[in-house]
């Protein structure tokens, strides 16, 4: 399969499983020195794999690429390995996380995989020009991190592994929200 297919079937999984809304959320490829990414308002339920724009990884944004554009940008320049990012917006993330506290899984892969998830704070009237930087430098040294109140961001030498982060981190976060409400894990471990 293409990288562009492969790229358009994850981010329709993405909504699938309850991690973005039909028109939430963004995904790019890297591909040498040029990025694929889905456009601007982009319906996971719909995106044809030749709606992708490309852009450049030093270049300006091109027209209709997502407004996450600079972000995903700044993570490919930050770590060379990275061949794919994946944002989304997966419900217990977002709940487990509103406060700015990193979030600790309490459940055996939780704790594998990710041990600790970093919380970025960043005020929503600045999204668009801190996220690119402080995501960017967060994501040269992890597989993940949470911008409180907005999502996650996680990144993979392939798809399948940014999308395998992104899915288990909404599981860990499901799992400890279920715990805390039957009393078994405290409520900020």
């Amino acid at each position: 399969m293409d990288l562009k297919q492969e790229l358009t079937e994850h981010y329709r999984w993405l909504r699938q499983h309850g991690i973005n809304d039909s028109h939430s959320g963004n995904a790019s490829v890297r591909e040498e020195d040029e990025i694929w990414i889905t456009p601007t308002g982009a319906c996971a339920d719909t995106l044809a794999a030749d709606e992708l724009v490309r852009c450049s990884v030093n270049g300006e944004p091109a027209a209709g690429a997502s407004l996450d554009t600079p972000l995903h940008q700044s993570v490919y320049r930050a770590n060379e390995e990275t061949r794919a990012v994946l944002h989304g917006h997966g419900p217990y993330t977002l709940a487990l996380t509103m406060d700015g506290t990193d979030f600790v899984p309490a459940d055996f892969e939780g704790q594998f995989y990710f041990g600790r998830v970093g919380v970025l704070d960043i005020a929503y009237q600045d999204m668009m020009e801190e996220a690119p930087h402080r995501v960017g430098r967060a994501l040269s040294n992890t597989r993940i991190i949470v911008v409180r109140g907005h999502g996650a961001y996680a990144c993979g030498p392939t798809i399948n592994l940014a999308y395998k982060w992104l899915c288990s981190l909404e599981l860990s976060a499901k799992t400890a929200f279920l715990a805390r409400q039957a009393g078994t894990v405290p409520p900020h471990r």
